[in-house]
């Protein structure tokens, strides 16, 4: 994220530390609040993007390097699919997935404990979908349906012929972490695009009592100029 910080502008408020002993005195920050996005022009539209599975503990500044042979532009894969916090939008390492499994449930025995029921997929005699796989449902679930193909109803599930699958705990939170997984990167042709435009927006325009700079504004309500 270093290069994307560089273009965050600054800030300077009143600095309230002990040590001070002037209201004079001003302390400069990034202005965290002066977010860049990517505008929806390129944003909204499929074709500018690709589609990624992350692999292993791969971070956004490895995914960076893959894609563009430079891993300061993190910050463009973080744009690409709108991750705000990295720390809950991007897969965890298996080291703190095990180690949040262990904190979120217990021991091994919860962890391996059903979580919920999904159907099965179930087709008619003509092969039309009459149970979509994946549904959340009870572990007996039946399903009964008129079959054309054969003229008669025909029940199938309940205790005898279950069509569900059980989705432990471990299951489920795999499950999680491997949509997060499933990103979307902007293709290279349109690279130079995505970083002039930030290049753009980032500066403060003059019209502000606070305006000091391109680079850096005063005042205590900061928040209110982005």
């Amino acid at each position: 994220m270093a290069s994307y910080f560089r273009n965050i502008p600054n800030f300077e408020y009143v600095n309230r530390l002990p040590e001070s002993h002037s209201s004079s005195e001003y302390i400069e920050v990034k202005n965290l609040f002066k977010r860049g996005k990517i505008r929806d022009d390129i944003f909204q539209n499929v074709t500018y993007f690709t589609k990624y599975s992350i692999e292993g503990d791969d971070r956004p500044d490895n995914v960076a390097f893959k894609i563009y042979e430079d891993s300061t532009l993190d910050w463009v894969i973080l744009l690409s699919n709108n991750i705000l916090n990295i720390q809950d939008e991007w897969p965890l390492t298996q080291e703190s997935f095990e180690n949040y499994l262990f904190n979120k449930y217990g021991d091994y025995q919860n962890i391996n404990s059903t979580h919920h029921y999904e159907s099965k997929e179930i087709k008619n005699s003509m092969g039309t979908v009459i149970l979509p796989k994946g549904l959340n449902v009870t572990q007996y679930y039946s399903v009964s349906f008129f079959d054309v193909n054969l003229g008669t109803y025909t029940e199938i599930g309940g205790a005898g012929n279950l069509i569900t699958t059980e989705v432990t705990n471990y299951d489920y939170e795999i499950d999680l972490q491997n949509k997060k997984r499933q990103i979307y990167l902007l293709k290279q042709d349109y690279l130079n695009i995505v970083i002039t435009d930030m290049d753009r927006i980032m500066p403060y325009k003059k019209g502000s009592t606070q305006y000091v700079s391109e680079t850096l504004v005063r005042g205590e309500n900061i928040k209110l100029y982005t």
